[in-house]
């Protein structure tokens, strides 16, 4: 077998075959990684352009609005209590279908506290800002929080993992708790209320919030989905702080506007 594989280069010089080789395999290993960095340049627009689809630039050309929320209670509450939240957040979420009853029903009903939701819709969940603008434009026809409990209740069908059309699913929703779904839809595609979601994000970053969901409840920060036992432990202490000095209002909150009066109930 050895005199064979030397024998089938006979009558050719030294090197011949073996540079030919050389020069075909160069440019095929080249035409290969042309080919390659291509398919990842394409593949990685792709994505971003996928990824990207639903967020929303902020526009510093619109008009500065205040950053009032949406507020759950009544305004002569001793303490205010203000939460950040993604829409898309599964810690947001987790606070709305466990907690949040709670809190509602045993402290904003009895006058203890009154709850303020600012959204804050991170860069890295696509679907956010179409969820931020569809409760706003429930807010519009007085359906804030139901329209807050309805996304919260959906997540799995309208988040980034899900589809790239949230919209559709908001529009579901917004049938579903009895909303004008022809003015629904164009409020949130015309983003009529992005300054006020620009004024929340704005806010936030004035208070130093860094994560979904953060709460403020008087004079502490608290980052994180926590239960009714835990959050009914910071408003005593905050209540035992208001009935010290006297204060209805934590130093710096914001007062309540005209994007919140229809919220408040």
């Amino acid at each position: 077998m050895g005199k064979d594989r030397v024998g089938s280069n006979k009558g050719q010089r030294p090197g011949v075959v073996k540079s030919a080789g050389k020069s075909s395999n160069r440019a095929f290993y080249i035409a290969i990684a042309v080919v390659a960095v291509v398919g990842i340049a394409a593949l990685t627009w792709l994505s971003t352009r996928s990824a990207n689809r639903n967020v929303i630039q902020l526009d510093t050309s619109l008009p500065a609005v205040e950053a009032v929320g949406y507020v759950m209670g009544s305004p002569d509450a001793p303490v205010e209590v203000i939460e950040f939240a993604d829409f898309e957040c599964p810690g947001c979420a987790q606070f709305a279908i466990l907690t949040a009853p709670d809190v509602k029903t045993r402290l904003v009903e009895t006058g203890q506290i009154r709850l303020r939701l600012m959204d804050f819709p991170l860069p890295q969940h696509r679907n956010a800002w179409t969820a931020s603008l569809s409760a706003a434009c429930a807010n519009e026809q007085g359906k804030f929080w139901e329209m807050h409990d309805a996304i919260f209740g959906s997540q799995d069908r309208w988040n980034t993992q899900a589809t790239r059309n949230p919209l559709g699913v908001m529009v579901e929703l917004a049938r579903g708790i009895g909303l004008n779904v022809d003015q629904f839809k164009e409020c949130v595609e015309s983003r009529k209320y992005q300054p006020n979601i620009q004024a929340h994000l704005t806010e936030a970053d004035r208070r130093g919030v860094r994560s979904t969901p953060s709460f403020i409840i008087g004079s502490r920060m608290i980052p994180g989905a926590i239960g009714y036992d835990t959050f009914k432990a910071y408003v005593d202490t905050a209540l035992a702080e208001a009935a010290a000095t006297g204060a209805t209002r934590p130093t710096g909150t914001p007062q309540q506007g005209s994007d919140s009066a229809n919220a408040a109930r």
